[in-house]
């Protein structure tokens, strides 16, 4: 609780693509120690054949089983299905865009970066080249080459899927800019960002979780008790 009695929102961290809720370890226990609740979910289509409606029942389902208000913080692919799930939740204060992708309804990833989309995509994604240097590129290397151990294959569909809704809509929202960030250039970022009501920039590359999760919590903390 806060000091006027308004409860804190729960925190409800939802991973990108080829990742899963081990990613956000850091992060979760500087806002821990700040005294701020956390959630995390395993997105099925990291590792198994899904798509973004399931992914966001996932995501759904997490936001019902927080008691009081919460605020999700999406990173790169994971904005796709929070956007989705975050329309049907009644307890969502904000959203938060985290390098990510902040898409509106009818739009999938693969025609966002103005890529063909297959009728019927079966598979995987394999994990892309070098993703050291891609994802962690100002992470310490010993962390960042665990982090790549534990990547694993993305399912095709879920790149190909569109929205059905928008929560930015009607849910407020906040971009998360890194500025370094080698995966999501920070100039499509910025195109995104441009549907967000409230911008911040960080200095980093695409995993702040990793590479400053202190900075990170702080502005997170910022940006949810706004």
């Amino acid at each position: 609780m806060t000091t006027d009695g308004v409860p804190r929102p729960t925190l409800l961290l939802v991973h990108g693509a080829w990742h899963g809720s081990w990613c956000w370890s850091p992060l979760t226990a500087v806002l821990n120690a700040r005294g701020r609740r956390t959630r995390t979910v395993d997105l099925p289509s990291a590792g198994r054949e899904a798509g973004v409606q399931d992914d966001a029942r996932v995501v759904l389902d997490a936001l019902r089983r927080i008691d009081g208000p919460a605020v999700v913080v999406a990173h790169s692919y994971g904005g796709i299905p929070a956007t989705q799930a975050a329309a049907q939740a009644a307890n969502v204060e904000r959203i938060v865009y985290l390098a990510a992708y902040q898409l509106d309804a009818g739009e999938s990833l693969l025609g966002f970066h103005g890529a063909p989309v297959p009728p019927a995509p079966r598979g995987f994604q394999p994990v892309p080249d070098n993703p050291a240097a891609m994802f962690y590129g100002d992470v310490p290397e010993a962390e960042a080459a665990e982090a790549v151990a534990r990547l694993v294959p993305q399912s095709t569909r879920s790149f190909s899927d569109s929205l059905t809704q928008a929560a930015w809509h009607t849910v407020p929202s906040t971009y998360v800019v890194c500025e370094y960030d080698q995966a999501l250039p920070p100039g499509h970022q910025e195109a995104l960002a441009a549907r967000s009501e409230a911008v911040h920039r960080i200095g980093s590359g695409h995993s702040p979780f990793l590479s400053m999760p202190a900075q990170l919590g702080a502005l997170l903390t910022e940006i949810a008790d706004a």
